[in-house]
């Protein structure tokens, strides 16, 4: 027993040890994008929501606090999004890049932002239903799966909402809809096609590790 309790308090010291490099990296990545942005205006109605989601992350952290795995996964996303802040996610270079290379009509970076958000957050939402709601079997993928697409859709009315009350005339740049109608419902989809990927895969991988907690 003694034993098994060491063994948890290294696990728990290297996983803080491993957070808060991980917190720093963020910081010093988020700190160097922040140095003369492609609008400031737009770059600044972006960092709402890095700065609700960090903050909401702070303050739960005593009494949730989630796996290595789901914060090396909201990371990611972070990572994803504060790129996008910074040159606006019509104006991403790579989004360029891959346009001219793949023959593309506009820069696809705000859709790959989209599927990395279902790729990268229905693992932790996954987390979160297992542990707090106690969600077992079949409905344990496919919950955080159509929560992820419930979520898309929410963000796109709170984003076009921001956009018409704090910066009407930035509406265009803030959502990113390139001349695309469509483009609320493609970045849903494409969420909803990425956490879809990521719960196939947690199944795949739970069915070879039936002691994870997470396996249920």
């Amino acid at each position: 027993m003694v034993v098994g309790a060491t063994e948890q308090s290294r696990e728990r010291g290297d996983n803080h040890r491993v957070l808060r490099g991980l917190l720093l990296s963020y910081m010093l990545f988020w700190a160097w994008l922040a140095i003369d942005p492609v609008d400031r205006r737009d770059w600044l109605l972006e960092n709402l929501l890095t700065f609700g989601f960090v903050a909401v992350l702070f303050l739960t952290y005593r009494r949730f606090a989630f796996s290595l795995t789901s914060y090396c996964l909201m990371g990611g996303f972070l990572i994803f999004h504060t790129i996008g802040a910074h040159y606006t996610y019509a104006e991403v270079p790579v989004g360029f890049w891959l346009q001219q290379t793949l023959d593309l009509s506009r820069n696809p970076f705000d859709r790959i932002a989209h599927l990395a958000y279902g790729v990268l957050l229905v693992y932790p939402f996954r987390e979160l239903l297992v542990r707090l709601a106690g969600v077992k079997g079949l409905w344990s993928y496919y919950l955080p799966a159509s929560g992820i697409l419930a979520q898309s859709g929410f963000f796109e009315v709170v984003e076009a909402i921001v956009a018409m009350i704090v910066s009407p005339e930035l509406g265009s740049m803030y959502l990113g809809t390139q001349g695309d109608e469509w483009d609320a419902q493609k970045d849903m989809a494409a969420a909803f096609v990425g956490s879809i990927l990521t719960m196939a895969c947690t199944l795949v991988l739970s069915k070879r590790e039936p002691l994870n907690p997470l396996s249920a």
